[in-house]
């Protein structure tokens, strides 16, 4: 009876605690993946909050008068370490919102990591080379990524729960509301979203406007 009464607790461990799957798919107006976008997977329910000894570090680098990654997504919390790799020195700054800071110019790994606990989206430039771009997508829940080249990205962990699904890129000129979902992940079956943007975005960095062949909507 014990030995039942065992299997029956792990029975129910193991379904009240099932992954839900859920693939997300992202098309331009013409039917094309569209790659690097950032999607962001927020629990309705309010999450406990991370413990600052648990908060993750994250790197944006320079290499080539470039920021590399050009989009890094990290959860609020997040310290994210600046080295600069490159042959030259530069001048990180951000004024957006969700964190403004400025790290004098430098070279090397000379300077403390940088907490970013607010959500939102940081555009960082550099005081040195105007033309340097990058932003960190700071996202309110743990569960996020970003698209592949064929506009792809899933996940086969998330806890049974309701859901706001939302995708972002600093390429779209869509209406906000269109870039939003609610799903209920119940684990009955996968769930699969398909967001197709009605506005064609922005070139590719390094791509001329001329040749991306914009409509405008």
């Amino acid at each position: 009876m014990k030995l039942a009464r065992t299997f029956l607790a792990l029975a129910m461990v193991c379904c009240c605690g099932a992954a839900n799957a859920l693939s997300v798919l992202v098309l331009d107006p013409a039917g094309h993946g569209v790659a690097d976008v950032v999607v962001v997977v927020k629990p309705r329910a309010a999450a406990a909050a991370r413990a600052a000894a648990d908060r993750p570090h994250a790197q944006m680098d320079q290499r080539n008068r470039e920021f590399v990654p050009h989009i890094l997504v990290i959860e609020a919390g997040t310290w994210v370490d600046f080295p600069n790799n490159d042959t030259v020195s530069h001048q990180v700054y951000s004024f957006s919102p969700a964190k403004r800071f400025q790290l004098p110019l430098y070279k090397g790994a000379v300077h403390p990591p940088v907490l970013f606990d607010q959500p939102g989206v940081v555009t960082l430039g550099c005081n040195i080379h105007d033309n340097m771009l990058g932003y960190i997508f700071v996202a309110d829940s743990p569960w996020f990524g970003m698209t592949d080249s064929e506009g792809r990205w899933a996940n086969a962990g998330l806890p049974a729960g309701s859901y706001d699904v939302s995708i972002w890129s600093p390429r779209f000129r869509e209406p906000a509301e269109g870039l939003r979902r609610t799903i209920d992940a119940s684990g009955a079956a996968a769930e699969k979203l398909t967001f197709r943007i009605t506005r064609r975005p922005k070139p590719e960095r390094g791509q001329p406007a001329e040749s991306a062949q914009w409509d405008d909507y």
